[in-house]
């Protein structure tokens, strides 16, 4: 018989919480010591009509993809998945790009040249977040 650890939905709580908290107060040190106007919460925040478009074929292709990877997937036996074809891995690759569109899309149109270098660091330090904390197995909590 398989036993849930009682403390596994506090636990799991603090974790996204800690997570949660590091990456907000990082992303807001770093646009005040770069000096960057800060973005609305959970808004698109597209820098032009070019910047919305890319955004969208990104969004729609990774879309497609994710459900493409899962029919195919889905197909296989579930011992020989692909990994590059399962959704947490495409889901790093669709922020991976469309973080990397909006930095570009600052560098090349933005007012303040410097938002670029809050997108690209700011991404590079989510993702070594992310990173560590899966592979420290959630350091130690779960």
């Amino acid at each position: 018989m398989y036993v849930i650890d009682p403390m596994f939905w506090p636990k799991l709580l603090l974790l996204i919480t800690i997570v949660g908290a590091l990456i907000y107060f990082f992303e807001l040190g770093l646009r005040k010591w770069l000096k960057v106007e800060k973005k609305k919460f959970f808004s698109y925040n597209h820098i032009n009509d070019k910047h919305k478009k890319v955004d969208w074929t990104i969004r729609i292709g990774f879309l497609v993809t994710i459900l493409a990877g899962g029919i195919f997937n889905m197909m296989r036996d579930p011992m020989e998945w692909l990994w590059f074809l399962e959704p947490w891995f495409l889901l790093f690759v669709f922020i991976g790009f469309s973080e990397i569109a909006r930095a570009f899309m600052e560098w090349k149109y933005a007012e303040n040249r410097r938002a670029y270098m809050v997108t690209i660091i700011h991404l590079v330090f989510v993702l070594i977040l992310l990173l560590t904390v899966i592979n420290t197995d959630f350091f130690w909590m779960l």
